[in-house]
């Protein structure tokens, strides 16, 4: 699978998400647990506001494998993505206020066309993570969570390319809408509940930020040395 980060390059996986940073910073403005099932500490603190306690384990345990932790950087849990995808469904964001909701909708029409369903991001993660609970406990016989990660890295897969049916919900356009917002809470500034500590600005290079780069505007091919910094 091209999308997922589990390749033998990490980066390449980020490598798209990384390029709109200065975007992804300024997303939350405008608007638990690893694979193995081992608690974090950054994620038992958070208490989420709108994923029930299942619905926050399963959604843990889907971005643990997304962007697992590694040698080159903390996994999607450690940064705190869970905690980002739980704040933005509070945010207009999550109740598709920013978007234009009215029918018809046309589920068919070129991506060119925008959203094209009924339910809000909000709606589409309650509906999608139950009929995805339910499809993994026909199929394997367990939940997500406590499947092995090569059966995990399957049920993955078969979101991307569509083959997972999902009761009720496009499975492609829940998988796309669970991937983007992984990204995003991964490299999002963290005062957003993201990328903790700009692990992930520090991985990458990203300066964060700041806002006077007058000093290095004509220094090229050299590295810029300060570390990355919040708006917060």
């Amino acid at each position: 699978m091209k999308t997922i980060g589990i390749s033998p390059s990490r980066r390449s996986f980020l490598r798209g998400a990384a390029k709109t940073g200065p975007a992804i910073v300024a997303l939350g403005s405008a608007f638990g647990l690893t694979a193995s099932g081992a608690a974090d500490s950054s994620a038992t603190r958070y208490s989420p506001g709108y994923f029930n306690a299942t619905e926050w384990t399963l959604l843990s345990a889907l971005v643990a494998r997304l962007i697992p932790a590694d040698g080159e950087g903390p996994g999607a849990v450690e940064a705190g993505v869970p905690e980002f995808i739980d704040r933005q469904m509070g945010q207009p964001y999550g109740y598709g206020a920013l978007w234009f909701m009215q029918a018809p909708f046309v589920p068919t029409a070129a991506e060119e066309f925008g959203y094209q369903l009924a339910q809000s991001p909000r709606d589409l993660y309650r509906q999608g993570l139950a009929a995805l609970a339910q499809a993994v406990q026909q199929q394997h016989g367990k939940p997500f969570p406590e499947l092995a990660a090569a059966d995990q890295d399957a049920v993955l897969t078969a979101l991307e390319a569509g083959t997972l049916a999902l009761s009720g919900v496009p499975t492609k356009v829940f998988f796309s809408q669970l991937l983007t917002n992984t990204r995003e809470g991964y490299f999002c500034d963290p005062k957003h509940g993201g990328n903790k500590n700009m692990a992930a600005w520090k991985m990458i290079g990203f300066p964060g930020a700041r806002g006077d780069y007058i000093d290095w505007v004509d220094q090229y091919a050299t590295k810029y040395p300060l570390p990355p910094v919040s708006s917060s």
